[in-house]
């Protein structure tokens, strides 16, 4: 018998184009476009903010708020120092690994389009076993077959570009997405599919979605900081990626028990509301999916973090998303988790009213 799916090939196509387009930290305008454009049968109106924060409103009328976010942004590279026989040297933009930078290609992104580059590195050949260096900002380039830098901005590329690895969507095994930028797009397709359910079932929420599609994250939660003081929200439901821990390499002591295909995970945590984490909890033992949990120390290290503490206090919490190999171009979530997430963020909704504060005295 086949399993069950709330996907469809439309979804699966929209997840395939959103993660193929880059959407780098400061840049993330193509991305947002094509979210926005997906969303746009589902919802009432939207929003769009200087930043280029995108939230799909429905019931927009209504005095009670609830936010889904999600965040738009990838890492990614400036170019920062071209040298005089044509190298590029970069700077980071977001949490960019330099160790797996050589002998990736890459795409610049420049005023006349996309230049194709490549992360040069010396040959086995050429290096001294026990005295090879590793890979550090300050040694790893770009080389894009120019023979000067008088060439490299004849291709219009200048300091300031922006540079993103060019690895595309797959399916590993049938059951996994891979792909880069799955942080955190892959929680963007979540969001949307959540709008897309309410819609085909015909749900009427009694109080505001606020569908969120935050930009900047991965530079410290400032698109989150933003929109979260513009829309002014009761309750924000956010939805991240966190690390699988049942790959090789990773320890359980440093960071937790979190399985791909085992659910998604909720955190504990000083800016985790209990009482509307308790509500998601229990939702999920009355839906029957699977779910995981985790602890955070002083902060969630998402955007989370920036609604709760945002307009005297709004009542926040997390469903995340396991992922394997954060930060790299083949990122790895598995099928199932995406759509008990969904499920849950979607369920969660269900059981919401106007008018609750979540509060620990009443």
């Amino acid at each position: 018998m086949a399993k069950k799916t709330i996907l469809n090939k439309a979804s699966e196509k929209f997840l395939e184009a959103y993660l193929n387009n880059a959407s780098p930290t400061g840049f993330e305008s193509s991305g947002q476009q094509l979210w926005l454009d997906y969303i746009r049968p589902y919802i009432d109106e939207h929003i769009i903010d200087t930043y280029g924060t995108v939230v799909g409103v429905v019931n927009p009328n209504a005095p009670y708020k609830v936010v889904i976010e999600a965040h738009a942004d990838e890492i990614s590279y400036f170019v920062h120092y071209i040298t005089a026989d044509g190298y590029i040297y970069l700077k980071r933009n977001g949490g960019s690994d330099h160790q797996i930078a050589p002998s990736k290609r890459v795409d610049i992104h420049t005023p006349k389009g996309i230049v194709k580059g490549v992360f040069g590195w010396p040959a086995i050949h050429t290096r001294k076993a026990g005295k090879e260096e590793a890979p550090t900002m300050k040694n790893i380039f770009l080389d894009v077959g120019a023979k000067d830098k008088n060439e490299v901005e004849k291709m219009g590329i200048h300091v300031g570009c922006v540079v993103t690895y060019e690895d595309t969507f797959m399916v590993l095994n049938k059951d996994w997405y891979v792909a880069r930028a799955l942080d955190n797009r892959a929680g963007g397709f979540m969001i949307a599919e959540v709008a897309r359910l309410l819609h085909e079932e015909g749900v009427k929420l009694p109080f505001g979605l606020y569908i969120t599609n935050s930009v900047q994250e991965e530079i410290g939660l400032r698109g989150a900081q933003m929109i979260a003081e513009r829309i002014s929200p009761d309750v924000a439901i956010v939805t991240d990626v966190t690390h699988c821990t049942h790959t090789p390499m990773m320890n359980k002591i440093d960071n937790g028990d979190v399985a791909a295909g085992k659910g998604p995970g909720v955190t504990y945590g000083p800016a985790v509301q209990n009482n509307l984490l308790q509500r998601i909890i229990d939702t999920a033992d009355a839906e029957k999916i699977p779910l995981q949990r985790m602890a955070a120390s002083r902060f969630t290290g998402t955007d989370t973090d920036a609604f709760a503490y945002s307009n005297k206090g709004v009542a926040s919490a997390l469903i995340s998303l396991p992922l394997r190999y954060m930060h790299t171009t083949v990122e790895m979530v598995h099928r199932d988790d995406v759509e008990n997430c969904i499920k849950l963020i979607l369920a969660t909704l269900k059981n919401i009213q106007p008018g609750e504060d979540f509060k620990y005295i009443s």
